[in-house]
């Protein structure tokens, strides 16, 4: 089972996330112009590394994608707030419960990980997602879903509309979705949020995701 994590400076986390994985799953960590020597640390972990030197959390998403292997692929943050034990339940959903797309629904662990701007955003948004018929409350930050089926899904923003995206698509082509709470955690130290970090980055996300609703 191949698990794309892309990566931006995730020296501080990549030990912890690698080492959570479950038996079997495979770590393709799609390194995105990190400077903290993550890519040397995702290697000698025993992960496969993959380089993408076009900028974007969906540039590295889908070269994640092309360099999976496995029928099912997974997908989640390499920052270490979500639990790669989580992982099996989404796959189960896709392969024998007949599910097209498994994601999560994040559940703050505590207080202050999810910061108002970040949860305001993503409120709105899932709401749009909703009223075209979608039931998520969330943008899919863990995900699994069968390769083929994505990469036939034709999901074009190499940015961080790329999630957003691909639940349009697939709530247009008939998908059945599953959504399921997962704890979301404090990012490991050392590690800073590309989006929910701050106002600025939460405003450059929705506006990527807000592109994407009119794709």
């Amino acid at each position: 089972m191949d698990v794309v994590l892309p990566c931006l400076n995730e020296a501080g986390a990549l030990p912890g996330v690698l080492g959570g994985l479950p038996s079997g799953y495979r770590a393709i960590v799609v390194d995105n112009g990190s400077s903290d020597g993550s890519p040397a640390i995702a290697a000698r972990l025993g992960a496969l590394v993959v380089i993408e030197n076009h900028l974007g959390y969906g540039a590295a998403v889908h070269t994640g994608l092309e360099a999976a292997t496995s029928d099912v692929v997974c997908f989640i943050d390499a920052d270490g707030s979500l639990d790669p034990g989580d992982l099996p339940r989404l796959v189960a959903e896709v392969r024998t419960e007949g599910a097209d797309l498994a994601v999560g629904r994040r559940v703050p662990a505590e207080r202050g990980v999810w910061p108002w701007h970040a949860r305001a955003g993503n409120l709105l948004l899932a709401t749009v997602l909703r009223r075209q018929g979608l039931p998520v409350h969330d943008i899919a930050p863990i995900r699994a879903v069968r390769r083929q089926a994505l990469l036939d899904l034709g999901v074009a923003d190499r940015a961080f509309g790329y999630p957003l995206e691909m639940l349009i698509k697939a709530g247009r082509a008939g998908w059945r979705v599953r959504e399921f709470d997962v704890p979301y955690g404090r990012r490991a130290a050392g590690t800073t949020s590309k989006v929910s970090g701050s106002v600025r980055g939460t405003a450059r996300a929705v506006r990527d995701m807000v592109k994407a609703l009119g794709s």
